[in-house]
């Protein structure tokens, strides 16, 4: 029985660089991505692309410590890495020609890139290994699928119908029919699990923003032989949420620690005592969070001001509602996808800016 590591959208080098979020990644990849590797005696590890976050350029100390506490410990294990080029990788986004895991880790001789799509052979079992596509390379992509004899597809790919993020499903890319001839299909590029029990989307290690909250992260293990796919979770969160009644609840014995090293939302349902909600954010701050942000609930239209039923909606279904209901003979399907498209950029830049 022959197994490897996979794992996928690792993205070094998010919000901004920021430190705080370089440390929690080494803290996943040393204390449960390579312990557990160790374990179970993998050797081999099939990386699905968007290793690195921008697509123009690289920080010097992500890409020193992403060597540290990734790259150069796969090396000193033995191991051997398969990498595919997702769209965060390229500098071009017509052409995956120019990339960073060509440029940046041509000195490790035990990783192979793929800037192209190729059948592999591991442990005995052929694999169609597909890249990010795009305008220049479309064409020979949809070629070698065709050609190719392999049971198993791994991609970095943009597949119409799943869930991109938690409630934003994508309604652009290929169709999942494309793929019929392929006994299973596993891709990065979208950071939700989520699946049709064909196309496998395996998300992303770690939390990243704040969408990712409560949504399971990890890495997977990979039997060769039977298929079978055994879903690793990251111990590690990022986001904590707490929502203050003192109405209805007692914070006295509240312990915080959970809040140290973590970006902390505070959710006022009900504030009667203005000491008690001071000496509870104290408790907060002294666990030593990266940020916290307190956000009040809506008790200003409870007496009636607004007579309509408050209807907090996602901002996508806001978007959605907007533009259903607006007369116009423009093609309503084309400008969702559109806002959809301007709504996951600002959430990357959002992620890029905040800390």
């Amino acid at each position: 029985m022959s197994k490897v590591a996979i794992i996928t959208d690792l993205h070094f080098g998010a919000r901004g660089d920021a430190t705080t979020f370089v440390d929690y990644m080494d803290k996943f990849y040393t204390n449960t991505f390579f312990p557990t590797l160790k374990e179970r005696g993998i050797k081999t590890i099939l990386n699905l692309g968007d290793t690195f976050d921008r697509r123009k350029y690289i920080n010097y100390h992500s890409l020193k410590r992403s060597r540290q506490f990734f790259f150069d410990p796969i090396k000193d294990a033995g191991m051997n890495m398969w990498m595919l080029a997702g769209n965060h990788d390229t500098y071009y986004k017509n052409t995956n020609d120019t990339n960073s895991i060509d440029l940046l880790l041509n000195d490790y001789q035990n990783i192979t890139t793929i800037p192209e799509a190729m059948d592999i052979t591991v442990d005995g079992r052929e694999i169609f290994m597909l890249p990010w596509i795009c305008t220049d390379n479309y064409e020979e992509s949809m070629k070698r699928m065709q050609d190719s004899t392999a049971e198993i597809c791994m991609g970095h790919l943009e597949i119409s119908g799943f869930v991109m993020h938690r409630g934003v499903k994508s309604h652009g890319g290929l169709n999942r029919e494309r793929f019929n001839k392929f006994a299973l299909v596993y891709s990065g590029h979208y950071h939700h699990r989520n699946n049709d029990g064909h196309v496998y989307y395996l998300g992303n290690p770690y939390e990243l923003t704040w969408s990712d909250y409560k949504d399971p992260r990890g890495f997977h293990i990979w039997d060769t032989e039977t298929m079978n796919l055994e879903f690793i979770p990251n111990p590690y969160t990022m986001f904590e949420r707490v929502e203050y009644d003192d109405a209805n609840n007692s914070y006295d014995d509240y312990d915080a620690t959970i809040m140290a090293d973590k970006y902390v939302k505070v959710i006022v349902a009900n504030k009667t005592d203005f000491n008690k909600f001071d000496s509870f954010m104290k408790k907060i701050y002294k666990a030593g969070p990266h940020d916290v942000r307190i956000i009040e609930d809506f008790n200003e239209f409870k007496d009636g001001e607004i007579d309509e039923e408050l209807n907090l909606e996602d901002t996508m279904n806001i978007l959605n509602s907007y533009v259903e209901s607006v007369e116009t003979t423009v093609d309503k399907e084309k400008v969702k996808g559109f806002l959809r498209g301007l709504y996951a950029e600002a959430q990357t830049l959002e992620s890029e800016t905040a800390e």
